[in-house]
């Protein structure tokens, strides 16, 4: 290991930044969002990394990974990686402290791109020359008018040929303002993020959702619901 990749530098900072108005999908409403940047030194180049969640993520960079990283090979992530793990082991690695390690990880890969003076696509390798953008918003608490808008915007505006909208929080709605949406992004694919659905809820609003012209249904129940996972990707292949 050279000089030029040993790390001397691992912080982060806590943000706070509040959003335009309440937002809300179909498990918990939120007027803000914390945001952690985190910054890694080596060879007089910075890496950037970032990741949402609590503000003690941000201790657990600084108090606890900074010291593990510190002097390390910058090159050497999976190694990093490790020693990151292995370091919050008795506080546990899950939840905050996975949080944590992350954003740390993002910002070590932008490092490593940056010491090896080339772009990080090339870094991790490419698999497309492009890759489309899609719109993701269309928050439960926005009235339809809004929703509409919004979606309709990115459309005609930006260009987006995807857009994604949450719904779950008053199901009994979820129909008509799919119907909205859809009128409003016209051959735009739609796309609906649930989260909060019960499994058999999931799987009739599946049916109903496709029929209205629906391509992705994302988290139809929760992410912890394997098992409802499971029987729902198995079911729609029927």
């Amino acid at each position: 290991m050279g000089e030029e990749t040993r790390i001397r530098r691992l912080a982060a900072r806590s943000y706070r930044i509040p959003t335009d108005a309440p937002e809300a999908d179909g498990t918990i409403a939120w007027s803000a969002t914390t945001l952690r940047l985190v910054e890694v030194d080596a060879g007089g180049v910075t890496g950037v990394g970032y990741s949402y969640g609590s503000a003690a993520t941000a201790e657990i960079v600084n108090n606890k990974l900074a010291s593990t990283l510190r002097e390390q090979n910058a090159l050497a992530i999976p190694a990093l990686w490790l020693a990151m793990v292995t370091a919050v082991r008795n506080i546990g690695w899950r939840g905050v402290c996975a949080w944590a390690i992350s954003a740390v990880d993002v910002a070590l890969w932008d490092l490593k791109a940056r010491l090896l003076k080339m772009p990080l696509a090339d870094l991790l390798g490419r698999e497309r020359a492009e890759v489309p953008i899609y719109g993701s918003g269309g928050f439960t608490s926005y009235s339809e008018g809004r929703l509409c808008e919004q979606l309709s915007d990115w459309v005609e505006r930006d260009g987006c040929r995807f857009v994604k909208m949450k719904v779950g929080t008053a199901p009994e709605h979820d129909l008509a303002r799919i119907r909205a949406a859809k009128a409003a992004v016209g051959s735009a694919e739609l796309y609906v993020d649930a989260n909060a659905y019960r499994r058999k809820q999931a799987l009739e609003f599946a049916r109903q959702f496709a029929s209205l012209g629906v391509t992705w249904f994302e988290e139809p129940v929760s992410s912890d619901d394997l098992e409802g996972l499971r029987l729902l990707r198995s079911t729609s292949r029927k």
